[in-house]
C-alpha cells in the first residue's frame, strides 16, 4: 500500500492492477488535496479498507483475484456505507446493471478523464458527506 499526506479530510482508496492507471488517478487526485491509498488488486483493497479510514473507493471492474464488483460485494459485508465508484473500459449495459445491483455510487469509463474523475468524485462526496462540490469544478 502507498499512502500520501494531504490537507484534505478525505482519503480515496484506488484499486487497479494497471500501475499506469493507479499513477494517473493519483496524479489527478493528489494536487486537489486528497490522500490516496493504492492497491494493486481487490484483496489488497479490502485489507486497506479494514485498516485505514477511507471515504471513497475507486475500483477497476476487471482485476485479477477479485474483480471490482466482487471487491465491492465483499466490502459491503463490513462497510455498507462506503461510496464506491467503479472504473471500466467496458461500459456495456450488462456492466452498468451489475454496478447498480451492487450499489456502486457511479461508474467512470476508461480511459479516465481528469474532469470526469473530479466531477464524479465531487458529486459522490457531496451526496455522502455533504461536501461542497464547487471546489473541484
Amino acid at each position: 500500500m502507498t499512502a500520501t499526506r494531504s490537507t484534505s479530510p478525505f482519503s480515496i482508496l484506488l484499486a487497479d492492477d494497471d500501475r499506469l492507471q493507479l499513477d494517473t488517478l493519483q496524479e489527478i487526485l493528489e494536487p486537489q488535496g486528497f490522500r490516496t491509498l493504492l492497491a494493486n488488486d481487490g484483496e489488497e483493497a479490502l485489507e486497506i479498507a479494514r485498516q485505514e479510514i477511507v471515504h471513497v473507493a475507486l475500483f477497476d471492474v476487471h482485476m485479477p483475484k477479485l474483480t471490482g464488483l466482487e471487491t465491492l460485494q465483499l466490502l459491503r459485508q463490513f462497510n455498507i456505507l462506503l461510496p464506491v465508484i467503479l472504473l471500466t473500459a467496458d461500459s456495456s449495459s450488462a456492466v452498468l446493471h451489475q454496478a447498480i445491483q451492487a450499489s456502486a455510487s457511479s461508474v467512470i469509463p476508461k480511459p479516465v478523464s481528469k474532469n470526469v474523475v473530479l466531477y464524479t468524485l465531487t458529486r459522490v462526496l457531496g451526496r455522502s458527506y455533504g461536501h461542497n462540490s464547487d471546489r473541484y469544478e
